[in-house]
């Protein structure tokens, strides 16, 4: 069985509700999915599962999270060779250039995407939520 790592950090519950719907898609696919907070997530973690899916919000000036977020994904990324991953998230302004600029980092560096990221603008609709099982079940 597939395994499968979902890591978010959420402030306002939005991104939170995404990572619960990637996390029902890989389910509904077939995989054992685990659902972790960015506090909650280190590095030698992202060994154990062949694919990641990754949540931040949109920070400051369209940016990741940096307080806990950014400082685990970045020591995580020289374990996420060869896997699949997935990233995801929501925003209140902007047009969702952090999320352009994180898969641009994250593909400039090696790593493997199965699709582009899932966005929401605040809180995730019925749309939103699909496209977030979907990137789920795109992981397995």
């Amino acid at each position: 069985m597939n395994k499968v790592a979902v890591v978010y950090w959420s402030g306002t519950g939005n991104t939170e509700a995404m990572a619960q719907a990637v996390a029902k898609g890989a389910r509904d696919a077939g995989a054992e999915a685990d659902l972790f907070t960015a506090a909650e997530f280190d590095a030698a973690m992202a060994d154990r599962y062949e694919a990641l899916a990754f949540g931040c919000p949109a920070m400051g000036s369209e940016e990741l999270e940096d307080g806990e977020f950014e400082p685990m994904f970045s020591a995580c990324r020289a374990h996420l060779g060869g896997r699949k991953l997935g990233l995801f998230g929501s925003y209140d302004w902007g047009d969702g250039e952090w999320m352009r600029t994180w898969q641009e980092n994250c593909r400039a560096g090696g790593l493997s995407l199965v699709s582009d990221g899932v966005i929401a603008n605040n809180a995730p609709d019925k749309e939103a939520l699909a496209a977030c099982e979907a990137l789920g079940a795109a992981l397995v």
